[in-house]
């Protein structure tokens, strides 16, 4: 967690950027990436100097050439520069420099020798070749150095929240259509699904990396010793993960993949991971719709992850002649939130595992794709559960109403569980304030308990009545309903018998009140 003093820190840099003209939250995010960027690669030089010390026999790649122009383009050579100075130096040699990194990292597909300083650029160079200052004002461009050069980034943890902080305040849609997830809606999906250390995660259409990040942090919670959590001195725990040592390499360079045709969100996606402690993270330019992937990328678009997290954007529709033929095969519609899903399930292994946002149209569409899409996740798969979410979740993004679907590749469905989940701890309005109303907690025992009963043979009748917010429907009744999946097909709705008095007795109150007011309208009268 932050300290009141980065939170302020950063609340008086961003009001600065917004002063100085930069009012796209995204802008600005972008541009506090470079100068993050600028500053970790200094600091991985600084690494893998001190390693090379030890021993002077082993040679490593440096990032910054050993000549004087070259290791002025290093952080703690240019920061004290003043604003003319530093604007011109960052625009014409630093930010440029990142496209030559770009390249090597292509070169060596983005990775170094094993302990090199290039290991740690993943693929983020690639990302910043056409990285440029858009800081006109010299004043806020001083001050922002200034300030990241102040953020605590040795720790890792409170490197990850300083960026979950600065993409807490984008508010604003991505130019296709995306939006950053409420991070608690993402918490209780992974609490819901679970990753272990030895898994491949993958989100198809990772916008910001809200999904990968924050499955990194639940992985470093989960996987802490009472030595590796200690609390700081504004009362906050801290996880480091210590006892995700025998797995570090897998999650480093094997685990986390996204994917991503917005260079702006992989550029952003690109330093969520690193900042949160995952150095070479398969951020990658890819639409997970198109039939490219099967050239690109033919491992991972059929039978590769393990586990998939998603919240993949809903509007739109594509063109059928560059959409994957064999997603299409599976469900044949221009849908953006149908096809996604279908790429969903042939992405995963058998037995793989996802959790997926849809729009509410998707559980109870009327339409022949809708009907095989959810057959297809019934009769040859196992649908787990449905979560419907209160439509004011994705404020001021959006007000449409959602759910979410947890389903696991292969195998066929016999029950699904259904929660009708009304509250998420926040105002359903476009300021989404914090209120004491929240199921989420409830939600992520109740699925446990579940999971723990299925898994043992245990009876399930504890969640039979469907009178209550969660319950089970079964399959047989599904297929009734030509497989609708909204909540509300299936809810027993209770309803309280109202008594009223009788029409005279209200005449007769009505009559009172009437003659009380003109009462009261003589004695305002006599006292005119």
């Amino acid at each position: 967690m932050l300290t009141g003093k980065i939170r302020n820190d950063i609340d008086k840099l961003w009001e600065k950027f917004w002063t100085g003209g930069i009012t796209n939250p995204l802008t600005v995010i972008e541009q506090i990436s470079y100068l993050l960027f600028a500053r970790m690669l200094d600091m991985q030089e600084d690494v893998a100097e001190r390693k090379a010390a030890h021993n002077p026999k082993k040679k490593f790649d440096r990032l910054f050439p050993n000549t004087p122009e070259g290791q002025l383009l290093r952080w703690k050579n240019f920061k004290q520069k003043s604003g003319k100075e530093l604007h011109k130096h960052l625009k014409q040699n630093v930010y440029p420099y990142f496209a030559t990194l770009g390249k090597k990292s292509d070169e060596q597909n983005g990775l170094g020798s094993d302990g090199s300083a290039l290991e740690a650029l993943g693929h983020i160079g690639e990302y910043m070749q056409d990285a440029d200052l858009e800081i006109k004002n010299e004043s806020v461009l001083v001050s922002a150095v200034e300030m990241v050069d102040a953020l605590p980034l040795t720790q890792s943890d409170v490197k990850g929240d300083i960026y979950e902080y600065l993409l807490s305040k984008l508010t604003t849609a991505g130019i296709n259509g995306q939006f950053r997830t409420p991070r608690h809606i993402i918490d209780a999906m992974i609490e819901l699904i679970a990753p272990q250390p030895t898994e491949t995660v993958c989100d198809p259409a990772c916008g910001t990396a809200g999904f990968l990040a924050r499955t990194m942090e639940y992985l470093n919670r989960v996987h802490s010793s009472e030595v590796g959590t200690f609390v700081d001195e504004d009362g906050y725990k801290h996880y480091t993960g210590d006892l995700l040592e025998p797995y570090r390499k897998h999650i480093n360079k094997n685990m986390f993949w996204g994917f991503d045709f917005d260079t702006t969100m992989l550029r952003v996606s690109s330093m969520n991971m690193a900042l949160h402690g995952v150095n070479s993270a398969n951020i990658l330019y890819q639409d997970s719709l198109s039939k490219s992937i099967k050239e690109n990328f033919p491992q991972q678009e059929e039978n590769f992850f393990d586990v998939i997290l998603a919240n993949p954007p809903f509007k739109g529709s594509l063109d059928e002649t560059n959409t994957n033929p064999d997603v299409l095969g599976l469900v044949k519609t221009k849908k953006t939130e149908l096809l996604f899903v279908a790429h969903i399930l042939r992405a995963l292994k058998l037995g793989g595992r996802a959790a997926v946002i849809v729009p509410d149209g998707v559980l109870f569409g009327s339409s022949k794709a809708h009907q095989q899409l959810r057959e297809e996740l019934i009769e040859r798969n196992q649908l787990e559960a449905i979560i419907s979410l209160p439509s004011g979740v994705f404020k001021p993004y959006a007000g449409v109403s959602t759910a979410i679907m947890i389903f696991t590749k292969g195998g066929e469905t016999d029950q699904v569980w259904f929660y009708d989940l009304a509250a998420d701890g926040y105002s359903l309005d476009d300021k989404r304030t914090p209120i004491q109303d929240n199921d989420l907690p409830d939600l992520i025992a109740q699925y446990e308990k579940y999971r723990k009963a299925r898994e043992a043979g245990k009876s399930t009748k504890a969640w039979s009545d469907k009178k209550q917010k969660v319950f089970l429907v079964g399959k047989s009744a599904i297929a009734e309903q030509k497989y609708d999946l909204s909540i509300n097909r299936y809810k027993e709705v209770v309803y309280e018998e109202q008594s009223y008095a009788p029409p005279k007795e209200i005449l007769r109150e009505l009559k009172k009140l009437e003659q009380e007011i003109m009462q009261d309208l003589y004695e305002l009268e006599t006292m005119l």
